[in-house]
């Protein structure tokens, strides 16, 4: 298998559709009010946002985006107006995260694992 495309609530798509376009995801699929998909350019997986009458209730989603060169990406959109809850970081995990919210309250972590990401010290054999 291969997970190749997520969807994720929203209660207002315009203000998700330009948050996804800042972060550079390329919108595809523009079905006002109802609907949008955009193709995640360095790869071949799509994200959909779809109209819901209310959020989940608690802690909710996390989608995480790999980012080689992290530190840049997040400076980059930090000066187009992103704002990050955390900022590029080392984690005991041996990844390197930021943290930030779409309009919706969505958890979004850009990341760079490298090789840990699949190959990481504790494997399973």
């Amino acid at each position: 298998m291969n997970l190749n495309q997520i969807t994720i609530p929203s209660k207002d798509l315009t203000p998700a559709i330009k948050f996804y376009e800042t972060l550079g995801l390329k919108l595809i699929v523009k079905d006002l009010p109802h609907y949008a998909r955009f193709h995640c350019t360095d790869g071949n997986s799509t994200l959909s946002i779809q109209l819901v009458n209310q959020l989940p209730i608690g802690e909710g989603i996390h989608i995480y985006f790999e980012c080689k060169f992290i530190d840049e990406v997040v400076m980059e959109l930090i000066n187009k107006g992103v704002v990050f809850d955390e900022l590029p970081n080392d984690k005991t995990w041996l990844w390197r995260e930021a943290r930030l919210k779409d309009p919706d309250n969505n958890q979004l972590i850009l990341f760079y694992a490298g090789d840990n990401r699949l190959n990481p010290p504790w494997k399973l054999k």
